[in-house]
């Protein structure tokens, strides 16, 4: 465990753990994602407003997307309303069985079972100083410092609901309407679909 900066050395949600994978399995992992890229673009899984670790997009183009939606609403004698989601731990949040279920629901039979042991049988143990505890069983999260981790995030969280109303863009969603009221109702009607 490292100690995150600035943060109270009594709470354990004040340490940073570190994943030590072996070589093999990051080998294993940059093979495989080949193979899930061609998968993913082929049969979109992913939404086109992610632009984390995907290719040929960056987080400046969300901006220039965010900014564009404004001046167009703006332009348009409109009034944008917006949240900005920031979900903490992102990746230590991921529910194993909820991912597994939903990579088996969106993958070819035989990636799935490569992922599946992948994410099944992991266990942690924490060294302070020289003490080490015992082995306990991951059930959340994707391996920090893995090459698949991000993407298995991501396609986690794939099928976040989608209206018309509203302009979803990792993590910004904006909604426009001459009426202010009308705006923030759309706003709202997102966020609650988004929490169910």
């Amino acid at each position: 465990m490292i100690a995150k900066p600035g943060k109270p050395p009594t709470e354990s949600s004040s340490y940073r753990p570190i994943s030590l994978l072996p070589i093999m399995s990051k080998v294993f992992e940059r093979r495989l994602l080949h193979r899930l890229d061609e998968v993913i673009h082929i049969d979109g899984l992913l939404s086109i407003h992610q632009f984390g670790f995907q290719n040929n997009h960056s987080t400046i183009q969300q901006c220039h997307r965010v900014v564009n939606k404004t001046k167009e609403s703006i332009e348009g004698n409109k009034i944008c309303t917006s949240v900005f989601l920031d979900i903490q731990q992102a990746f230590d949040k991921v529910y194993h069985r909820g991912l597994l279920y939903k990579l088996k629901l969106r993958l070819p039979d035989h990636l799935y079972l490569l992922l599946k042991p992948h994410l099944s049988e992991r266990y942690f143990q924490v060294k302070i100083d020289d003490e080490i505890s015992d082995y306990h069983p991951i059930r959340a999260g994707v391996p920090q410092g893995s090459v698949l981790g991000p993407l298995l995030y991501f396609l986690y969280n794939a099928d976040v609901p989608t209206t018309q109303d509203t302009f979803t863009d990792d993590p910004a969603i904006l909604s426009s309407d001459p009426d202010p009221v009308r705006a923030t109702e759309k706003l709202q009607h997102y966020l609650n679909l988004l929490r169910n």
